[in-house]
């Protein structure tokens, strides 16, 4: 009886790793590596931003000397006029921490207009959650009974969307032209349930032999 619990025990510890194993991780990006949030950084911020992948609840840390600088979350409109007066927020403290809660395009700059028209400005583009969908196939009509040689059925051609385009002046969800790093620690759905299905299968076949035991 003894040995039975201790083999229960074991599979759901071993289903509780699993499960932690396979979420998904928050990552934080300090913007422009080592540079920080300067004036004029060894590699150019949205150079910088097309070598990662960014996520909803990632978030993005901005290095720079409190008091000499800001910075401002603004419209595409203000990013490329670098107008620093109406500010969708402001983060000023120096160790400015700001977080991802949508997927879409994102527009900072410094709150010196004249360290943005200089380049310091950054836009950061999440990608979309995705979302499993099902896909239903399409219906076909019984071959008619006085046709002696059945016609073959031809299903419709599958629909093909167009490439999806980076539009920054909404906030619909867009993926980045290039792949990004940082995502080997993302969860897997797929291989989640796998591992799921194989640890119920292993219950199930031990509360078996334990009957034959017992």
């Amino acid at each position: 009886m003894a040995s039975k619990r201790l083999i229960v025990s074991t599979l759901l510890v071993i289903l509780m790793l699993g499960l932690a194993s396979s979420s998904p991780q928050a990552y934080k990006f300090i913007v422009g590596g080592k540079d920080g949030w300067v004036l004029s950084p060894s590699e150019n911020f949205n150079h910088w931003a097309e070598r990662h992948r960014f996520q909803v609840n990632d978030t993005l840390l901005f290095k720079y000397k409190k008091g000499s600088d800001s910075v401002l979350v603004v419209t595409k409109k203000d990013y490329l006029s670098c107008n620093t007066k109406t500010p969708k927020q402001s983060l000023t403290d120096g160790d400015s921490i700001f977080k991802f809660e949508r997927s879409g395009p994102f527009f900072f700059i410094s709150g010196n207009a004249e360290n943005c028209q200089k380049e310091q400005k950054l836009i950061v583009v999440v990608l979309a959650v995705r979302s499993k969908t099902q896909h239903t196939p399409p219906s076909q009509a019984p071959p008619s009974p006085s046709s002696s040689t059945p016609s073959p059925l031809v299903a419709d051609p599958p629909a093909v969307s167009p490439s999806p385009l980076l539009d920054l002046d909404t906030n619909a969800p867009a993926q980045p032209p290039l792949p990004r790093e940082n995502s080997a620690a993302r969860g897997s759905d797929v291989g989640l349930m796998a591992f799921i299905c194989t640890v119920m299968s292993i219950g199930a076949s031990t509360a078996v032999l334990g009957n034959f035991v017992v």
